[in-house]
Parts: structure tokens; C-alpha cells; sequence
């Protein structure tokens, strides 16, 4: 398949165009403050490379969701519906939120009964007059999105599907959100993870609307997916449905890269880019999964995230000329505007590698008034963070490969500490776009089963997720599995256990021209 793969960073909107693994062409431009201009440019850019004709799908990698949500801008007002009481009552919903970010979605909070037990047993019956109460508040205060979130809802999604009913019927034209379709155990976080789709899905059907125009004014006709915090991709409908899914696309596009240009499944990645650095462990060629809280913008969620750990560490990095201090600000897309080697009066990291001879960007001229043994120290210093990131992320003291991607990957050094080899590839500064434009589609479940052998309920999950997997859009014969987890729970009966399965497989030709 021919495919055009498109990150938009921070600093830099980068495309690739390839067909099956060969890379026909590779551009960078700067991403600009609308955003869609520089998708446009990034296009016009590769199709004077490389002849875009024949494009199958356009994969695209976004950081447009996770800004909403650190800006505290462009968010919708949510309504929010727990069904836990009697239980959870002094915790109300958003109640660990930062103010700002509350303030920004004002959510509509109502606490009904109902839920479960965590053996699945009915904790109150569900208390449908009261949801249908909570539905009339919600309708007439003008708000179209409703999160709702009931208690143990991953072990049973009974309530949170027959209350998602009642509110259809009073709001018909309501996006809902189900706090099971999203997050795992944990009342709190899985609530949080549902509201802040919720006031995001407003902006998904935006966001895609735009990428629409963009693609179609660029002349290119080809369906296009987004990329997931997984590492694969869904179609971009579907995408702008759960908008939370695609908060870390663009380091696990990333992450993906390094695998397809490094030919390693299992090693540990620094993407360097523009303003931050993260590193993290590929897994049988997908980051490894956190199994933790992950913060979004201050908030506690527990999803499905990739275990990055992120650095203020870039290209546009500033470094304080008298204390040499390093970030963590940085002049970001301005770059070109404002690091020394361009002209500009801020010193920043790319200034130093260029003055140490490690990569030549701009002019080398004017930097040359830098102390070398300052610019040695400050090298020094950037590689002890880059090793102190590396540690961090590593679950074993034994060395590791590195693979080092992104725009600003010459600040990555050739020897570190606890490091077997540093790997250099090819399109290194396009890793991120290459690995959207590479991307498969996914099918994932995180269950629990019970009265099922442990062969019985792993092959349900397996099966559960490949018939996930060709559902949205993965052709049958191409599945892979790439994880499987299974924990026993002592305290269910009928020997329950906890099964998480993931499988992939390449996009389905047919599903592409749908």
C-alpha cells in the first residue's frame, strides 16, 4: 500500500510518503499556529519529492488533544453522571482536577445508585428515575456531551448501558461517553479519563473535519486514519469519538519508527525533538504499556498509555549562557527565528552540538565564539540527562541498544552509561511520520472471566480482540498477538482471572476505499 504518514509536533509537522517499507520521500516543515497550513505546507512539500499519486490511506499523529487540555482551551462542558452511591459520595466527580482546567469544562456533576460490586454482584438497584432527573438537568442546561461512569463497570456494563439509553432518550442528539470503553479498575481515574473525552469530542469532529479540508485541498482523495497511543492507527471518525486515545500518538509514532528503521523489536528509545525528549522501551516493536497513573494536564488517569518518560531536552532547548543552566524552556517552533546559528540572540542546544561539530544546521560562523570548554561541559551535561532518562526507564541494571530518533537526535552521544550501542537510522528526523504512515490497526480487551479454564479464558480474550481487531478496519489473515496478561483474582468466585489481550494486523484494503 502507498501511504502518506503525517506527525504534527510541537515544533515540526512532519511527512513521509512510502510504499509497503520503501521511504519515496521525507519532508520537515514548521508547524504553524493554525496548525492545518502547515499540514498543507508539509504536503505541497512532499509531492514536489515525490509524485502523490495512488494514495491508498493517510495516516496522521496529532498532538492537538493533549494541547486542548494543557491550554485549558477548546474544551466543551460536560455533563457527568457517576452511578455509585450509596458508595463514592464524598469524592464528587473532577474532585482531584486542577481549578483551571475544572473551571474550563464546568462540568454538570450528578451522583445516582446503582453499580456493582467488585464480584459483580449489584451493589442498589440502578436508580433510573434519578438518571432520567439528571438527563432533564443536563438537556436544559445546553449541554450535548455526557460522560458517565459507573462503579465496577469494567466487570459488568450494565448500568452504565441502560442509563446511556435513558439519557438518548431525553437528549437524542447526545454524545456519550461509557466510562468501560475507556478505562480499567480504579473509580477515579477511569471517571476523569471519560469526562475528559467527553469535552474533547467537540474538537475530535473539528479536528477531522479540518484534516479533511486540508487533505482535500491539497488534492490528495484517500480515507485517512489517526494514530493511537498504542501505536496503531483507527479510522479517523472513530477517532474523533475518543479523542483521549490519541494523547501520546506522537511519541509512540515515534517509537514505532525506531522499530521499522532499526529492525529491533526489544530496545530502549530517546525521541529528541524540538522542545522535549522522550524515552521509552519497545516491546515486541510497540512501546511497552504503563501500568500506571498517567497525568494528562494534571489529572490522574488509568488507560491505555504508553510508560514514556518525558524530558525538557530538545533541539530549541534554551541554555543560560552564565549559569549554563539547560531548559526547561524552549523557543520551539521559532527556532529558525531565534537559536544563534540561525541569526537569532538566544542560545540554545542545537547551538551547541553545531558548535561541537556534531550536525551542521545554519551558520557554524556564529557560534564560534563560544567557549570550547563550555560547549564540552555542556554536552556533558546533556548526555547525563539523556543516561539518568535511560535508567529510569530501564527494568533491568544489564546494558541495552538505544535508538535515537527525532529532529534533535545529534544531541543523543555515541557512548552512555548503562547503554550497549547507541543506533543510528536513516530518517531519523521523520521517525515519528514514519511511524504513523507504517501503522497497523489494533484490537484490545481487558476483561475479567469467570468458570473458564485459564487456557479457556485466554483464547476468549484472544478471540475477543481479533474479532475487535477486524472490526476496525484489520485484515483477518495479518493478526498478530503481541500481548497477552492474565491475573488471577483470589477474591472472585469461579476462579476468575483478569485477562488483558492485544493483537494487530495491517490495514484492510477494502476498509481503506470504504
Amino acid at each position: 500500500m502507498k501511504r502518506i504518514g503525517i506527525d504534527v509536533g510541537g515544533t515540526n509537522t512532519d511527512a513521509v510518503l512510502i510504499d509497503g517499507t520503501q521511504v519515496l520521500g521525507a519532508v520537515k516543515t514548521p508547524t504553524t499556529a493554525d496548525v492545518m497550513s502547515g499540514v498543507r505546507a508539509a504536503i505541497r512539500d512532499l509531492g514536489a519529492v515525490s509524485p502523490l499519486q495512488g494514495i491508498d490511506a493517510v495516516m496522521i499523529g496529532t498532538t492537538h488533544f493533549t494541547n486542548a487540555v494543557v491550554e485549558r482551551a477548546r474544551l466543551e462542558r460536560v455533563g457527568a453522571i457517576r452511578i455509585a452511591l450509596p458508595a463514592a459520595r464524598s469524592l464528587p466527580p473532577t474532585v482531584d482536577w486542577p481549578d483551571d482546567l475544572r473551571e474550563a469544562v464546568d462540568p454538570l456533576s450528578v451522583m445516582v445508585a446503582g453499580g456493582h460490586e467488585y464480584d459483580g454482584r449489584e451493589l442498589v438497584p440502578l436508580d433510573r428515575a434519578a438518571i432520567r432527573e439528571a438527563a432533564c438537568r443536563i438537556r436544559d442546561a445546553g449541554i450535548t456531551s455526557v460522560g458517565i461512569t459507573a462503579l465496577f463497570s469494567p466487570l459488568t456494563a450494565v448500568c452504565e448501558e441502560e442509563a446511556a439509553g435513558i439519557v438518548r432518550d431525553v437528549i437524542p442528539d447526545a454524545r456519550i461517553t461509557l466510562s468501560h470503553t475507556l478505562g480499567r479498575i480504579g473509580l477515579l481515574e477511569r471517571e476523569n479519563v471519560t469526562l475528559l473525552n467527553a469535552a474533547l469530542q467537540s474538537l475530535g469532529l473539528r479536528t477531522v473535519a479540518a484534516f479533511e479540508e486540508a487533505l482535500a485541498a491539497s488534492g490528495v482523495a484517500a480515507p485517512f486514519f489517526l494514530t493511537q497511543n498504542d501505536g496503531t492507527v483507527v479510522l479517523a471518525e472513530v477517532a474523533a469519538a475518543n479523542p483521549v486515545h490519541s494523547f501520546a500518538s506522537g511519541p509512540t509514532n515515534s517509537m514505532r519508527g525506531a522499530a521499522f528503521l532499526s529492525g529491533r523489536d526489544g530496545a530502549m528509545v530517546v525521541d529528541v525533538g524540538g522542545t522535549t525528549s522522550d524515552v521509552g522501551s519497545l516491546v515486541n516493536g510497540f512501546p511497552r504499556e504503563a501500568n500506571n497513573v498517567v497525568a494528562i494536564g494534571g489529572v490522574r488517569t488509568l488507560f491505555r498509555m504508553p510508560d514514556l518518560l518525558p524530558m525538557a531536552l530538545g533541539g530549541g532547548t534554551i541554555i543560560d549562557p552564565a549559569t549554563g543552566t539547560i531548559g526547561p524552556r524552549s523557543v520551539g517552533y521559532r527556532i529558525t527565528e531565534k537559536a544563534l546559528v540561525f541569526g537569532g540572540d538566544t542560545l540554545t542546544a542545537t547551538d551547541i552540538a553545531v558548535a561541537a561539530g556534531r550536525v551542521e544546521i545554519g551558520d557554524r560562523d556564529r557560534v564560534r565564539h563560544l567557549d570550547p570548554t563550555f560547549v564540552a561541559a555542556m554536552l556533558a551535561r546533556i548526555g547525563g540527562m539523556v543516561e539518568e532518562g535511560v535508567d529510569r526507564m530501564k527494568t533491568s541494571g544489564s546494558a541495552t541498544d538505544l535508538v535515537a530518533v527525532g529532529g534533535g537526535a545529534f544531541l543523543i552521544p555515541d557512548r552512555l552509561a548503562g547503554v550497549s550501542e547507541v543506533v543510528r537510522v536513516a530518517h531519523a528526523g521523520v521517525a515519528n511520520a514514519l511511524g504513523a504512515a507504517m501503522a497497523q490497526i489494533s484490537g484490545e480487551v481487558d476483561q475479567i472471566f469467570s468458570d473458564l479454564s485459564r487456557d479457556a479464558a485466554l483464547a476468549e480474550a484472544q478471540g475477543i480482540a481479533e474479532r475487535r481487531a477486524v472490526e476496525a478496519g484489520a485484515e483477518p489473515g495479518s493478526l498478530k498477538v503481541i500481548e497477552v496478561e492474565d491475573i488471577p483474582i483470589a477474591y472472585l468466585p469461579g476462579g476468575a482471572r483478569r485477562v488483558r489481550a492485544r493483537v494487530v494486523g495491517d490495514v484492510r484494503e477494502r476498509a481503506a476505499v470504504a
